[in-house]
């Protein structure tokens, strides 16, 4: 190994030791932002069972290795060779840390459509950990219930905007990639990451099952359900239940046929006409579609 790789290892475990001293569980990362330790099963047969998460006691299954054990991350580290980087494993305890990663490769600007987020359903995003990427996107760290399983998800809140949740991770600051070093906001490093605002939270997990009924509006079974799921709200939830079913009707291209039973359910569920024809338009443009 280079010295200058070398070093960015030595600096690498030193950044994840610091973050294992704040309860965060840590792996070793590669410069291109993923786990440094190759599967230990990537040569075996096709396994009959679930997939090992690490049972086997062998280094080499991405985030389930993650540790905020001192000794376990020098030995991760150790194995990896070459890690310039670490991720930070989300969901675990203490902190259940739940990330909002602020993209700008997709060319959406995910910071205006989190501004309107938060606008819409009433919530501010708290102070905390901020860790800026190389590419110009933000990491948001905030910490979730701990009976509450977030999952991970790309664009289903708006354009450019990811969540790492449960089997997720972020890269910590003080990572190198092979397009740059991550680190931490200014005025942020020192801070606990804080709790996620429930709003948001509500809005970053899955829809309750809901009962099918016999007919079916615009878009079959899907849209009939996203239906049902604006008619199940109660107050204070109608807003971000119509928000979240017209964003995924227009996701899945049965927007515009869709829009109107969508609507007639809000004013079912309470709402004024022009609050959700406003909730509708405001989720057609959120994905891309002109209202």
């Amino acid at each position: 190994m280079a010295t200058t790789d070398r070093q960015a290892t030595t600096l690498a475990l030193a950044h994840a030791l610091s973050a294992a001293e704040r309860g965060l569980a840590v792996i070793p990362l590669s410069r291109t932002k993923l786990p440094a330790i190759r599967s230990p099963h990537r040569d075996d047969p096709e396994p009959a069972g679930p997939p090992c998460r690490g049972e086997c006691g062998r280094f080499g299954h991405g985030v389930y290795d993650a540790s905020a054990d001192p000794q376990r991350i020098r030995a991760l580290f150790a194995a990896a060779g070459r890690a310039t980087g670490y991720g930070i494993a989300c969901g675990l305890p203490p902190h259940h840390l739940v990330g909002i990663d602020l993209d700008t490769k997709s060319g959406a600007d995910s910071s205006a459509a989190l501004r309107e987020l938060a606008l819409r359903h009433l919530f501010t995003i708290p102070d905390t950990v901020v860790v800026l990427t190389p590419s110009g996107g933000r990491h948001i760290w905030l910490t979730g219930p701990p009976d509450v399983v977030v999952p991970n998800s790309a664009g289903r809140l708006a354009p450019g905007i990811d969540i790492r949740g449960a089997g997720g991770y972020l890269v910590g600051p003080g990572s190198r990639t092979e397009h740059g070093v991550y680190s931490a906001a200014p005025g942020t490093a020192h801070l606990a990451p804080a709790p996620c605002p429930p709003a948001l939270l509500r809005l970053l997990l899955p829809p309750p099952r809901t009962p099918r009924t016999a007919s079916a509006p615009a878009g079959g079974r899907h849209g009939e359900g996203l239906v049902q799921f604006v008619l199940a709200a109660h107050e204070g939830q109608r807003n971000t239940r119509l928000f979240w079913a017209a964003c995924r009707a227009y996701e899945d291209g049965i927007g515009p046929s869709l829009a109107p039973a969508l609507i007639d359910a809000a004013l079912r569920a309470g709402l004024t006409d022009r609050e959700a024809r406003s909730t509708v338009a405001s989720a057609a443009r959120m994905t891309g579609h002109q209202p």
